[in-house]
């Protein structure tokens, strides 16, 4: 179902973003990986070399209006069209209130709420155009609840919720469908960790996040997949 079309990835350098990509790809989508760092090229070679061979790799500021302008541009040059939007790319750090500093607290705003903006705003026109479209956010469980020594972190994925809900129901009209993913906790380099570390064999896997986004993409036309959902059989979480 998702063969020939085109994705733009987020945060596709390593990790969750890259995992997507490269299942994105094995689906036989075209795809826009987008990273802020030199990384991005190596990661669109990693996914190259698998065979796949749509694959364009743009640096880019998710939060920055412009080049995220630019990212949309650079895609519909090269494939004619977009399909689906990926925002993955994201921030965290774990700090009690009185320990944050603005500077700390604007950034997390500035990537993972302003990003996911952006890159909604920037798709619409074109999907609007074609009366179809998808756009998943990967969010977090903390969308749900709230943590200790979270706080810019948990408001941003409240902020998040708030946004796909209200931009779901502007869009269904147009055909396009919006929709979050909220992992608890997953193996990957997430707040300045290691992937592969032995305390995190049980938690989710990059595949499963990966896996949520083609089954959410994926979904029937006359279908909106509002919310997934997923938590390792390990984690203790309150009940929303």
């Amino acid at each position: 179902m998702l063969k020939g079309q085109v994705a733009i990835v987020t945060g596709a350098s390593r990790g969750i973003g890259k995992g997507i990509a490269i299942k994105l790809a094995e689906q036989g989508m075209k795809l826009s990986v987008i990273g802020s760092s030199e990384d991005i090229h190596k990661s669109a070679d990693d996914i190259k070399r698998k065979g796949f061979a749509d694959v364009l790799p743009i640096q880019a500021d998710i939060s920055n209006e412009s080049q995220v302008k630019e990212v949309v541009e650079r895609t519909l040059q090269e494939y004619k069209q977009i399909d689906l939007l990926v925002n993955n790319a994201g921030v965290g750090f774990f700090k009690q209130v009185d320990e944050t500093t603005l500077e700390e607290w604007k950034k997390v705003f500035e990537v993972n709420v302003q990003g996911v903006f952006l890159g909604s705003k920037s798709v619409l026109p074109y999907m609007k155009e074609q009366k179809s479209g998808t756009i998943i956010t990967i969010s977090s469980d903390v969308a749900r609840y709230t943590i200790p020594n979270g706080s810019a972190y948990t408001a941003t994925k409240y902020a998040v919720q708030g946004f796909s809900g209200s931009l779901a129901q502007e869009v269904r009209k147009y055909g396009i469908r919006v929709g979050t993913i909220n992992p608890g906790m997953v193996d990957t380099y997430f707040a300045e960790s290691e992937q592969g570390l032995e305390e995190k064999k049980d938690w989710l896997k990059v595949e499963d996040i990966a896996n949520a986004v083609v089954y959410m993409a994926s979904a029937p036309k006359h279908m909106m997949i509002d919310e997934i959902v997923l938590h390792p059989f390990v984690q203790d979480y309150p009940i929303a």
